[in-house]
């Protein structure tokens, strides 16, 4: 699969990316963008009760995403420390 996903990034994810350090922002982002190339990498895991929602993890932060295959696109929704349920409030 050669093609890549159109990256949407929700406002609250947004908010939660400039709350990052520099360090961890950088490391962050570049996880984001590689799931253009690679939508479901190999540590994904698909959210139980919430249809189409993957979570990855970078470092000590979770990234919480949707897939929609047809379009070809990827929404990142939250992005968050995973040790803190606060990622998965308001989903």
């Amino acid at each position: 699969m050669s093609s890549r996903y159109t990256l949407r990034i929700a406002r609250t994810a947004e908010k939660d990316l400039l709350d990052l350090q520099a360090k961890q922002f950088k490391q962050v982002v570049s996880k984001i963008f590689s799931l253009q190339s690679n939508s479901r990498p190999q540590d994904c895991k698909a959210l139980k009760g919430y249809e189409g929602g993957y979570r990855v993890d970078q470092g000590e932060y979770r990234i919480l995403y949707t897939i929609d295959d047809e379009n070809q696109q990827i929404d990142i929704f939250r992005v968050g420390k995973r040790n803190d349920d606060e990622v998965y409030k308001n989903l």
